[in-house]
Parts: structure tokens; C-alpha cells; sequence
């Protein structure tokens, strides 16, 4: 990006240049394209990018990306480009830290310790017989800042939302606002009601991904993803 923006010069400032530039990059991140082996796809890139600011095709960053619809299930760490990349992208569109309201951008992000929590916790899911592989999914986290996670512990998302609002005097439909800028369905949290969150989240976060890339999302059903472990004992159980 740095290379690129250098050699368009003030040109990048256009605003269908920034379109096209935001189109490569969110392609880039969701495709996990820049993993590993990055100095063919780097230097390619650079090519490419300014040959289609001037009016030449794609680049192949755009044209190769995809991302499966499955993928959002699987991904539980922060070193994957597409975790972080989620959160970029509610942190761009104004998401808002649970507790004071506050937009989590680059700021807040360090002056409030925000960091990626639970927004089912653990504990509860835990208790609820909500499996790992499904409550560990970013699905089910979004950015907060440390003081909100303290408050939230491991309620349930009925209790710890009539906490916040008792504690720090936030009015229900701002509540409301707050939650869905995280692209979180309220019905669903207000009742506990893990799965209908879980499944309207997934779809709230794959529009998103569409939006920022440009390109349609084919839909997976969710597949529970079985325990390596569990499957060693049965493998054991029956050879004795």
C-alpha cells in the first residue's frame, strides 16, 4: 500500500482511486492472500494496482480472492488476516464500546485497552452446553475495552446488558444502538437466545465481507466441527 499510494502521489486522494485501492485491500485481507510467500503477490500488486487506476483490468489480488462462508466458523485466532480484518471493518463503519458509548477507533482503541472478548461468555456457554469450536468462533466476539469486560464476566448477555445500564445509566433504545453496531441481532441477545444471535451475526458479518470486496459470498451451513480428542477415544474403544 505504502509503495503504491508513493507512486500515485496525490492522485490516490481521487475518489475513485480510494474505491478501487479500499476494493484491492479488503480482497487482500479476506482472500488471506498476503499470508505467506508474499514477494511474487507484492510485486505483482504494485503493477497491477496502478496499471487499473489507469484504467487496465483487475488486479489478480481482486480476481483470485474468495472467501468461504465456513471460514467465519473456523476462525478463533487474531493471527489470521481475515480475523483482524473483521474487526477493522466494524471499527471503520463505528462500532461502539458496550459500556461508555464511545466509538473504537485508533484512539480508544489504545487509551481503553480494547481487546477482542466474548460477547456470549464463555462461562455461560460453558454452563449452557454451547460447544468450544462454536462460543471460541469470532462469531460470537467483538472489540470492547477492559473495564466493559470486567462488568460483563460470565453473565448472561440479559443480565450483564441490565448491569451496563443500571451501572452507567445508559437508556435502553441507546443500548439497542449500541449493540447493533457491532451487527448484533438485539431480539436475540436480550433473550439468551444464543443460536438465533449466532446465525443472524454470521450473515450480518458475511454482508459486510460482500460490501468490502465486492464479491458475493456463497452461503455454507454451519457443520459442528468434531473433537479430535473424542474421536481418539472411540477409535481406542473400538480396536479393544
Amino acid at each position: 500500500m505504502a509503495v503504491i499510494l508513493t507512486i500515485l502521489g496525490n492522485r490516490w486522494q481521487n475518489d475513485n482511486t480510494r474505491n478501487k485501492l479500499a476494493n484491492w485491500y479488503w480482497c487482500g485481507v479476506f482472500g488471506e492472500l498476503y499470508g505467506s510467500a508474499i514477494e511474487t503477490r507484492f510485486a505483482r500488486d504494485v503493477v497491477d494496482v496502478i496499471n487499473w487506476v489507469d484504467g487496465g483490468v483487475e488486479p489478480l489480488t481482486i480476481t483470485d480472492s474468495n472467501f468461504a462462508s465456513s471460514r467465519l466458523d473456523s476462525l478463533r485466532s487474531r493471527n489470521s488476516a481475515a480475523y483482524k480484518g473483521i474487526f477493522a471493518l466494524l471499527m471503520r463503519d463505528g462500532c461502539l464500546d458496550f459500556r461508555s458509548g464511545v466509538p473504537i477507533e485508533v484512539q480508544t482503541y489504545f487509551d481503553e485497552y480494547i481487546d477482542i472478548h466474548h460477547i456470549f461468555p464463555q462461562k455461560w456457554c460453558k454452563t449452557n452446553n454451547i460447544p468450544p469450536q462454536r462460543f471460541d468462533a469470532i462469531i460470537n466476539k467483538t472489540a470492547l475495552s477492559y473495564q466493559t469486560n470486567r462488568i460483563i464476566g460470565g453473565n448472561a448477555p440479559s443480565a450483564y446488558l441490565k448491569k451496563l445500564r443500571e451501572k452507567e445509566g445508559i437508556e435502553l433504545p441507546r443500548q439497542l444502538d449500541i449493540l447493533r453496531s457491532h451487527v448484533i441481532d438485539t431480539d436475540a441477545m436480550t433473550a439468551d437466545d444464543f443460536e438465533g444471535f449466532f446465525s443472524k451475526r454470521r450473515e450480518a458479518l458475511l454482508s459486510h465481507i460482500e460490501q468490502a470486496t465486492g464479491k458475493t459470498i456463497a452461503r455454507q451451513a454451519y457443520i459442528v466441527e468434531a473433537d479430535i480428542d473424542d474421536i481418539e477415544v472411540d477409535l481406542e474403544e473400538n480396536e479393544l
